[in-house]
C-alpha cells in the first residue's frame, strides 16, 4: 500500500485550507483523518518524496493500558501502573501533565484505530513495563509499515490531500497563525489556514542540532530516516515557540550497523524472548531492562556490540526477523555450537549460557539479572543471532505543549492557531523513552489535536 500510494498532484494544490499538517508519518496522518471526521477540510505537506517519515521504521508497537485486547487476553493491568512506569521509565522528569494525558487516553487510540481498520489486537512487552500493553498486529508483523500502510487507506477513502515534495518554510502569523509559506519543486507558494499541526518528527538526522545540544554523541550513527532533520522544531522556534529538553536524545541500545544502512532490531525481539551476550558468549545485563541501562551495559562491553541470540521459536512470535533476515542482518546455525563459530564467540561458552537462560526460565528466577519478563526456553532450532551496537533513536526533546496539543510560548500561553503532535513534542517522555510509547503518543495527541482544531475554528 505505501509502495502503491499516490500523493497528490501538485497542480491540485489549493490557496486555502482550513488546517495544514506538517509531516506524513503517523502523527501528521492521525490527525488529518480525524479532522476529515469532524467536518474540517485538511491538507498534508510532506518534504520527502515518499510518506510515512520514521513511522515506517517501526517495528513493536503501541503501548496503552486498560484496552479490549488486554481484556480479552485476560491481562490485567491499569492506568496508574502504565503512568508510574512510564515515569519511573522517564526517570521522574516526564512532563505530569501529558503523561496523564497519554496514559488515560491509550486504550481511546487502540479503539479508534481498530475502526479504521489498524486492528491491533497482539500483545506483547517491552523494556521498562510489567505487564504485555505492546499492542501489535495480529500477524506480528513490524508495525509501522502496517500502521501507515492503514492509515493511508483512510487517508484515501476521505480524499485528504496528500503532497510529497512540498517543504514548509515559514508558519504565517499576525495574532494567530495564517497559513504557511511552502516551497515546491517548481516555486514558493503561500498557503491560508486557520490552523497549523505540526507533526514533522524528531531531530535524530540532523548532524547540526545533535552537535549544538549532544556533541558527546557525534560518534554515533542515527537509525532515523533522512528527513527527521529537525524542521518542525525550527519552524515554531522561529515564531516564538518554547523548546524543552533539547539535551535529552534517546540511544538504543539494539541497532545493526554493520552494513551502510543503520537497522533498529525492535524491542520485541527481545520481548518474545531473545538475549544478549557479549563477545564471550556470556549474558551481561537484564535484557528487558530500560533503554538507556541497556545501552550503558553494552558500552561497557568497550565497542565490541553484543549479539541478540534466539530461536525459531521467538522468530515466529517476532515477525520482524523475517525483514532483518531478508536484508542479510540474521546468522543462523542448526545447534548453538555451529552459530558460536559463525560469530566467533566460544561455543561452550554460548551453550552454557543458554543452558542457564533456560534453566532461570524453567525456575522463574533469573539470579543473574533479575529479568521477570519475556522469558522463554531457546530450545527450538535453528538457532539465530544478530549483531546489535547502540545508535541514535529519538530526540525527547522538541516544542513545548500543553496536554491539548496547543503550542507555548515562553510566558506558557498558546500561540493561537498552532498545534504539535508526535516527537517534535518535548516533556512526555522525560530522560529515557520506553519502547512502544512513541507510536501510542502520536495517535493519542493526533486525535487530542484535530478535536482541538475543530473547537478553535468553530469558535473563531
Amino acid at each position: 500500500m505505501s509502495e502503491r500510494f499516490e500523493p497528490t498532484s501538485l497542480d491540485k494544490l489549493e490557496k486555502q485550507y482550513d488546517l495544514v499538517v506538517i509531516g506524513s508519518g503517523s502523527a501528521g496522518l492521525t490527525t488529518a483523518i480525524k479532522a476529515a471526521e469532524l467536518g474540517l477540510h485538511p491538507v498534508i505537506l510532506e518534504k520527502m518524496p515518499t510518506v510515512g517519515g520514521d513511522t515506517k521504521r517501526a517495528s513493536s508497537g503501541m503501548n496503552a493500558a486498560e484496552t479490549f485486547v488486554q481484556t480479552e487476553q485476560g491481562i490485567q493491568d491499569s492506568v496508574g501502573q502504565f503512568y508510574y512506569e512510564t515515569l519511573r521509565g522517564g526517570h521522574g522528569q516526564n512532563d505530569p501533565d501529558l503523561l496523564k494525558y497519554f496514559t488515560e487516553h491509550g486504550a481511546r487510540a487502540i479503539e479508534w484505530l481498530y475502526k479504521e481498520g489498524v486492528q491491533l489486537d497482539d500483545l506483547t512487552i517491552s523494556g521498562g513495563m510489567s505487564v504485555p500493553r505492546t499492542h501489535r498486529p495480529r500477524s506480528k508483523e513490524a508495525i509501522g509499515t502496517y500502521l501507515v500502510n492503514g492509515l493511508l487507506k483512510q487517508v484515501q477513502a476521505k480524499q485528504i490531500p496528500l503532497f510529497c515534495n512540498v517543504k514548509v518554510t515559514r508558519i504565517l502569523t499576525e495574532d494567530k497563525v495564517t497559513g504557511v509559506q511552502i516551497q515546491t519543486e517548481v516555486d514558493q507558494q503561500i498557503i491560508q489556514s486557520r490552523a497549523v499541526i505540526i507533526a514533522t518528527g524528531g531531530f535524530g538526522a540532523s548532524k547540526k542540532l545533535i552537535s549544538e545540544y549532544r556533541p558527546d554523541l557525534n560518534k554515533y550513527r542515527t537509525t532515523n530516516q533522512p528527513g527527521n532533520t529537525g524542521d518542525g522544531i525550527l519552524l515554531a522556534k522561529d515564531i516564538g515557540a518554547k523548546l524543552v529538553d533539547m539535551d535529552r536524545i534517546q540511544v538504543h541500545p539494539t541497532a545493526q550497523q554493520d552494513t551502510d544502512h543503520v537497522y533498529l532490531i525492535g524491542e520485541t525481539v527481545r520481548g518474545e524472548g531473545a538475549i544478549l551476550v557479549d563477545q564471550n558468549g556470556n549474558r551481561f545485563v537484564n535484557e528487558l531492562e530500560t533503554r538507556d541501562k541497556v545501552t550503558a551495559a553494552i558500552e561497557k562491553l568497550g565497542g565490541t556490540g553484543a549479539y541478540l541470540i534466539f530461536d525459531a521459536a521467538v522468530r515466529s512470535r517476532a515477525k520482524a526477523i523475517d525483514f532483518y533476515d531478508h536484508v542479510g542482518l540474521v546468522k543462523s546455525a542448526d545447534n548453538l555450537i555451529s552459530l558460536a563459530q559463525e560469530l566467533g564467540v566460544d561455543g561452550e561458552t554460548l551453550s552454557r549460557t543458554v543452558d542457564k537462560w533456560n534453566e532461570s526460565v524453567s525456575n522463574r528466577l533469573d539470579i543473574a539479572f533479575g529479568r521477570k519478563t519475556g522469558r522463554y526456553l531457546l530450545e527450538t532450532p535453528p538457532y539465530a543471532a544478530i549483531h546489535v551496537a547502540p545508535a541514535i533513536h529519538y530526540t525527547m526533546g522538541g516544542v513545548k505543549t500543553n496536554d491539548q496539543a496547543e503550542v507555548l510560548r515562553d510566558d506558557g500561553q498558546p500561540i493561537p492557531g498552532l498545534y504539535a503532535v508526535g516527537e517534535v513534542v518535548g516533556g512526555l517522555h522525560g530522560g529515557n523513552r520506553i519502547g512502544g510509547n512513541s507510536l501510542s503518543e502520536t495517535v493519542v495527541f493526533g486525535l487530542r489535536a484535530a478535536q482541538q482544531v475543530r473547537d478553535y475554528i468553530f469558535e473563531m
